[in-house]
């Protein structure tokens, strides 16, 4: 039962797309995509090397794929099947790219820490077949695709109001602003690494800029990108009522919002904020101090002054 048990709550909502009528033949197109995708580019590459950091690949892939099967497939008002679509397809690719680079590179070769702290969890919970669990987690990433991260984009492309409501506007200008917040906190990170490289000083903690706010700022922008999405689907939700049995609007409802939900946890517990905080404890001498003065995950003011690291710093 604990190897099944994660992907129930999945595929539980995979199956909400035979009750929706306007989204059944795109979930369909879409289930049988990312199944396709995971065991080709995540599976049988993780089964062969035993490492799990192909997710890396397979799931952002997997975005683009849903921003592709909209594109495609979807009825609903032009504009706004465009606009969703391209926002998956940009969201996937830009990760998926940088992912394949990685790959190219060599950086595979080797597990992610992020998935090293996985195993840790396993050891803890007594898990000794690794191999079983990485194909498990491997699909609990598929599924995931398959139903709650695609629940947004499905439900905005199949929205047939012409007319735009204002939380459309609010979730486009949020989701805007948190994609602005994400990539100048990856700048920021990327020339602090490369200005203490350049100084020999690679344990260093990075508290500068956004990361001085919040010890995660990246991850609380991407978490933002997906609230964005779920206002702009609020609008759409309220369309489809009436179009399918009460029960199922309901669902559909509480799984767009639950996407909030998965991202959180995903982003801080699961392969975000706590993994990397467990190693970077343990090679960075001021991290416990920066732990102390500077919030985790949400923004907010410094509680202490911090230090600031020798010489320049952006």
């Amino acid at each position: 039962m604990i190897f099944i048990a994660p992907l129930l709550p999945f595929v539980g909502a995979s199956i909400l797309w035979f009750f929706v009528p306007d989204i059944c033949q795109i979930g369909w197109i879409n289930g049988v995509g990312q199944l396709l995708l995971f065991t080709l580019v995540v599976c049988i590459p993780a089964w062969r090397t035993g490492r799990l950091s192909y997710v890396d690949i397979g799931w952002p892939l997997g975005l683009a794929l849903i921003g592709l099967v909209t594109l495609s497939f979807a009825q609903g008002v032009s504009w706004r099947r465009m606009i969703i679509g391209m926002a998956y397809l940009f969201m996937g690719l830009r990760m998926g790219v940088g992912a394949l680079r990685m790959w190219h590179a060599g950086h595979f070769k080797k597990e992610f820490p992020r998935y090293q702290y996985q195993r840790l969890r396993w050891e803890r919970k007594g898990i000794t077949n690794t191999q079983l669990m990485i194909q498990v987690e491997a699909l609990v990433q598929g599924f995931a695709n398959i139903s709650f991260l695609a629940f947004p984009a499905f439900v905005i492309a199949t929205n047939r109001s012409e007319q735009v409501h204002p939380l459309e506007i609010l979730g486009l200008l949020l989701w805007l602003a948190a994609f602005v917040m994400e990539s100048v906190a990856d700048a920021q990170k990327l020339a602090f690494l490369r200005e203490m490289k350049r100084q020999n000083q690679t344990r260093k903690v990075c508290n500068v800029g956004l990361w001085r706010y919040s010890r995660h700022p990246n991850y609380f922008a991407e978490w933002m990108v997906w609230n964005a999405l779920i206002v702009a689907a609020i609008p759409a939700w309220l369309d489809h009522q009436g179009r399918s049995p009460l029960v199922t609007w309901v669902l559909l409802g509480i799984g767009t919002l639950y996407v909030s939900r998965i991202m959180y946890t995903t982003l801080v517990h699961y392969t975000g904020a706590k993994p990397a905080e467990y190693f970077s404890a343990q090679k960075r001498p001021d991290y416990q101090a920066y732990q102390q003065s500077t919030n985790m995950f949400f923004p907010g003011p410094s509680r202490v002054d911090q230090p600031r690291p020798q010489g320049k710093s952006t």
